[in-house]
């Protein structure tokens, strides 16, 4: 009996592995697409290895949204004292479909052509899905173009990160399409 509750419980646990893996292939494959402006990066820090780190223009907006509502709430509106939040910033997009701020989330009606996206504040830091990208070894240089992250996001607002756009929005790289397995 003992051994059946332990190979019911794994298969539990298997099933809701594969049931998240199939929910984000979902997303990756279906998901609203969304672009966010890469912000500017310490120059040290931009090629680390085969990853360069990432900052979003939208963060520094919504970092600077939470510091006004900090500072509207009579604390003191520095990096040092935000502490760790996960969140949702509204946005609306352009006709290139680069998001472009409109508001913190607070449960409001979104008008016609807004979205939520999630957000994390680690360290000081306004993060969308990841801080850094990833790329296959000997091919950083030509992630040296990147001026825009390409996203695909959930009806929740959670987004995932799929490319990187060079500053005519133009995929750069050949990525791994990961619903199909195969390259681009």
């Amino acid at each position: 009996m003992r051994k059946a509750g332990i190979v019911l419980v794994l298969l539990l646990v298997l099933a809701g592995i594969n049931y998240s893996i199939f929910r984000t292939e979902q997303v990756l494959e279906s998901g609203q697409e969304v672009i966010l402006e890469l912000a500017p990066v310490d120059p040290r820090s931009l090629m680390q290895g085969d990853y360069m780190a990432l900052r979003f223009a939208l963060g520094n907006e919504v970092q600077r949204a939470l510091w006004k509502q900090r500072d509207a709430a009579g604390e003191k509106p520095d990096d040092s004292s935000m502490p760790p939040l996960t969140g949702r910033v509204v946005v609306v997009l352009d006709k290139q479909d680069v998001a472009r701020f409109v508001a913190l989330d607070s449960g409001q009606t979104l008008a016609a052509g807004q979205l939520r996206l999630e957000y994390r504040l680690r360290h000081g830091s306004v993060q969308f899905a990841t801080n850094a990208f990833f790329f296959q070894e000997g091919s950083g240089q030509q992630y040296e173009a990147a001026r825009y992250g390409l996203f695909r996001v959930s009806e929740s607002g959670q987004p995932y990160l799929t490319h990187m756009l060079d500053e005519k929005l133009e995929t750069i790289g050949k990525t791994r399409n990961l619903t199909a397995g195969v390259k681009d």
